[in-house]
């Protein structure tokens, strides 16, 4: 299936959205966004490849090569030819659903719907869109542009060839494609995450550990073994017998909350939200520490640059 003779739409204009547009336009297929606001969209997509040409991973040649790729919409008529979608607009059901009511309406072409949804069932978001067969999720990280995982997850109505379509188009820009067996909330790598996150404030809240100590010991103990060794491998690696008489031992020590702990609830309250009000669980977070922050978090991701850029 050749992707770039396919009408591709992405919906949204944020970071995954424009991640996405970038990752789309940098192996060669072009793509429209539909967005309200054209002039942020466009200044997103350059913000990404001035980081990537700051990077030496893009030229400025390429970069424009690849703008001439990206169209932009205001409307969903002028995408009803469009035959794969990626949604990715905000982690609202009633908003998601009322864009497939519109694609529905006005895109007779359909082939796919994929959404970027971080933890929202496909089957609860396929309940009010009559082409249920149509929809599924494809969930990308942030940035998209560079984090090679991508989820996809089928609901019980989703065709095999709707999956196909969408396996099909993130492999032509180049992703690593995790096929879900059943949908779970959260997914595959948010439930893992967040159940070390549960673990972490539990930590905090019970006085183990200082939130610096906590991220200071992720980082220097397994967290770079992580990024080369699989989880599961290194169990079996370590042996069976040996990890389960540690998790007999330690399972019930762990945070088991099935709520957001009160650590993080009392600064909510307070309006303490993290960087975007300036303090959370860290304090003075300004807008250097912000970008600072912002540049470490994808510079792991760098080496992992595989586009196939487009040369004319």
């Amino acid at each position: 299936m050749d992707m770039e003779e396919h009408k591709i739409s992405i919906i949204g204009k944020g970071m995954i959205g424009i991640g996405f547009a970038a990752l789309l336009t940098g192996n060669g297929i072009p793509v429209t966004v539909l967005a309200k606001d054209v002039a942020i969209g466009r200044a997103r997509y350059r913000d990404i490849f001035s980081f990537l040409e700051a990077n030496h991973l893009v030229t400025p040649r390429q970069t424009m090569i690849c703008e001439k790729l990206l169209s932009f919409a205001e409307t969903y008529e002028e995408i009803a030819d469009t035959q794969i979608v990626l949604e990715c607009v905000v982690e609202n059901l009633a908003v998601k659903q009322n864009v497939y009511r519109e694609l529905e309406s006005h895109c007779k072409h359909l082939l796919a719907i994929a959404s970027a949804s971080s933890a929202l069932s496909p089957d609860i978001l396929a309940e009010t869109v009559t082409r249920k067969d149509l929809l599924l999720v494809a969930h990308p990280y942030n940035p998209a542009y560079l984090v090679p995982c991508v989820e996809v997850v089928s609901s019980q109505y989703t065709s095999q060839q709707a999956t196909d379509v969408i396996c099909t188009l993130l492999t032509a820009m180049k992703r690593e494609v995790i096929v879900m067996q059943k949908a779970a909330p959260g997914f595959i790598a948010n439930r893992i995450q967040h159940a070390m996150i549960r673990e972490a404030l539990h930590m905090v809240q019970e006085g183990i550990a200082t939130p610096e100590d906590i991220d200071r010991a992720i980082k220097t103990s397994f967290a770079p073994r992580y990024t080369s060794v699989g989880l599961l491998e290194n169990i079996d690696n370590a042996g069976l017998d040996l990890e389960a008489s540690v998790e007999d031992y330690l399972f019930p020590e762990l945070g088991n909350s099935n709520r957001a702990p009160t650590y993080m609830t009392e600064r909510i309250s307070r309006g303490d939200l993290g960087a975007k009000t300036g303090q959370g669980i860290f304090t003075n977070w300004t807008k250097e520490k912000v970008a600072d922050l912002t540049y470490r978090a994808a510079k792991p991701y760098l080496s992992y640059f595989n586009w196939s850029l487009p040369n004319k």
